[in-house]
């Protein structure tokens, strides 16, 4: 088993406290489990697949997102059967090996949540996408957020993707976190998407490069 230490500077984390994480993986490379340490607090993240448990808890996790103004692709107030059914067939995709899905826990409780999208066209077998980041209200500016997309994208590399892009609103968007991520802004798309309480709202885009293609582009000093 090789254990993986990573430590994020204090100067990038949002409560300036230190995030300390611990990667586990199995002889065939995919990782089990991601613990950090912040805000003292234990922090176990892992890819979730399909159960009633994990179901309600990210159902619990995008309702409350959404009645506070994240833009996750639904409106207010979100029906607890339409989060169901999205987390349903979100799982069901995972288990099928399309995406990944991970949970932040503390505990026995769902604390977060990001998606790695990897069913791609296939002109685009290189690429994966970021979705549905979400932290509850409780747990936010402890770093989960960072965590979650750290790993995301060391799982994205393992599966030999070379770049990832996402998007995120202009309004109650984290394009802070991505920005201090690496990411890249392409540009922004006026009027993408309706806000959860109503009103139209930009969306941002952002692409990274990781893996071999970030690791060619140190080599050639681009």
């Amino acid at each position: 088993m090789l254990i993986c230490w990573l430590k994020e500077p204090s100067n990038h984390s949002a409560d300036q406290s230190t995030v300390q994480s611990t990667v586990l993986k199995q002889r065939s490379g995919y990782p089990v489990k991601h613990k950090i340490s912040a805000a003292m607090t234990d922090i176990e993240i892992r890819p979730l697949g399909a159960s009633p448990k994990n179901g309600a808890m990210l159902s619990e996790i995008i309702i409350e997102v959404v009645a506070n103004g994240g833009s996750v692709s639904f409106m207010h107030p979100l029906e607890p059967e339409r989060a169901a059914a999205f987390w349903a067939g979100s799982l069901a995709a995972a288990d099928r090996g399309d995406r990944i899905v991970l949970g932040a826990w503390d505990g026995d409780l769902l604390v977060g949540s990001v998606t790695l999208l990897l069913d791609c066209p296939p002109n685009q077998p290189h690429r994966g996408e970021i979705a549905k980041m979400m932290t509850r209200l409780s747990h936010r500016g402890r770093g989960i957020a960072t965590a979650l997309m750290r790993v995301a994208e060391a799982l994205a590399v393992e599966r030999q993707r070379t770049l990832l892009v996402l998007d995120t609103a202009v309004e109650e968007g984290a394009s802070g976190l991505y920005e201090k991520l690496g990411f890249v802004l392409a540009g922004t798309i006026p009027d993408y998407a309706l806000k959860p309480h109503g009103g139209l709202t930009g969306t941002m885009v952002y692409w990274k490069r990781i893996g071999s293609a970030a690791a060619a582009k140190v080599e050639n000093g681009a």
